[in-house]
């Protein structure tokens, strides 16, 4: 409460936050956090900061047993802001939220730059350029309702039987032959995979998360047949679907979200590869891009894979394929299973020699499902305007999957 103290946490408040997160964590009850703070309470000295250490250690233990969501509606500086960094959503209002460790005096005055609060840690930065917030709403009251919609398609803990089923009005076995016409014939035009999954989910009601960040990867919530799941989708819209250091991390944390609280995760694929560069070498990409790849293998929840068009190299292997455990991997009739495009291929192979027949060759072989379906790693080739009745009947059948990892304290993801 910013009229009190201008929100400084002290160790009594913390002494009440605690208090909350404990019994939530005990009951099975999400917990969310409005931060509207100036911060620890100095006149309290080290006292404050122990109370936010208290506050940091209950985000832990409730991590992955009850969902932790933070609306920042004010500012939030200094080590509290690690709290909500340690949430699993963080959602900002824009122009009068901000989050930041040092601000920008203090930017000033170490490296002579001049910053506004808006531009070091305001909701656009954060939800476009650092990847730290997941959305951003207008105004306060904005934030609030979209909240409650965000908290409709979420468990309250990570007990199964939790996850909300709404009675959907939208037929399950609904033909879709718009889906048809969606993916163009000429497979280097660009098309905006939402408008795909749009029309797969329950009344196209699709709440994304981070749709300003890694625009190159789409997640989100949404229904299948009244039932909650997770769409991750390459979006060829942005950098042809590449996957790059951005939305490997964007798709890893969400994919281990739906994990962690039993919410089946649904992929479309279309994806050329991962990004090259340097810019990516030099940043890490074989690193963060196992993010994804161990957070698929490791996720034991239905997960049905969609191949819309692309699906080359070891981003093939990454995107949720069946060699991780998939349960159901479908392609549909133009898709493109291969090591690499068409034209790479045939001038690596043959050295560029009678580039166009050995092109064909190579197409009319490899460059299309039917040889990962013979090998089982495709289930069926499935035509576009049956996958959601396909869907639909695969979470039904997969409602009562039982999956194990190896027992183990913990693993050990390349963080």
């Amino acid at each position: 409460d910013f009229t009190v103290f201008g929100g400084s946490l002290s160790s009594a408040h913390a002494e009440k936050i605690c208090k909350v997160m404990d019994m939530a964590t005990k009951v099975g009850a999400p917990v969310i956090g409005l931060n509207d703070s100036g911060g620890a309470r100095i006149q309290e000295g080290v006292d404050s900061l122990a109370g936010y250490a208290d506050v940091f250690q209950r985000n832990v233990l409730a991590s992955g047993v009850v969902p932790q969501i933070s609306l920042i509606m004010g500012p939030c500086a200094g080590g509290a802001v690690y709290s909500p960094a340690m949430t699993d959503f963080i959602f900002m209002v824009e122009s009068s939220s901000y989050m930041f460790v040092t601000g920008p005096g203090v930017v000033k005055t170490v490296t002579d730059e001049d910053v506004t609060k808006e531009k070091l840690g305001g909701a656009s930065t954060h939800c476009s350029v650092s990847g730290v917030a997941h959305a951003s709403f207008s105004n306060d009251v904005t934030a609030l309702h979209s909240l409650r919609s965000f908290l409709d398609f979420l468990p309250l803990s990570n007990e199964k039987d939790t996850l909300p089923r709404r009675q959907s009005t939208d037929p399950a076995d609904r033909v879709v032959t718009a889906l048809n016409q969606l993916i163009p014939d000429d497979t280097n035009i660009p098309y905006d995979m939402t408008h795909v999954v749009k029309q797969i989910i329950d009344h196209g009601d699709l709440f994304q998360i981070m749709p300003k960040f890694a625009k190159n990867m789409l997640t989100g919530f949404a229904r299948m047949n009244g039932r909650t799941v997770g769409i991750v989708a390459n979006n060829p819209m942005t950098l042809a679907g590449c996957l790059d250091i951005d939305a490997s991390v964007k798709a890893a944390r969400f994919v281990r979200f739906c994990d962690s609280f039993n919410i089946p995760i649904i992929t479309f694929v279309d994806v050329p590869g991962f990004l090259p560069g340097t810019s990516q070498e030099h940043g890490g990409i074989i690193r963060h891009g196992a993010k994804l790849l161990f957070a698929y293998a490791e996720a034991t929840v239905p997960k049905i894979t969609v191949i819309t068009r692309k699906a080359y190299g070891g981003a093939y292997d990454v995107m949720s394929s069946k060699h991780l455990r998939g349960d159901a991997n479908y392609a549909w009739p133009g898709a493109e299973i291969a090591v690499m495009g068409a034209k790479g291929a045939v001038e690596i192979i043959f050295r560029g020699e009678d580039v166009d027949t050995h092109t064909a060759d190579y197409v009319s072989k490899f460059q299309n499902p039917l040889v990962a379906a013979q090998r089982g790693f495709v289930d069926d080739i499935i035509d576009p305007e049956n996958t959601r009745r396909i869907i639909c009947e695969d979470l039904e059948v997969l409602s009562g999957k039982k999956l194990d990892n190896p027992p183990r304290k913990h693993s050990n993801i390349p963080l």
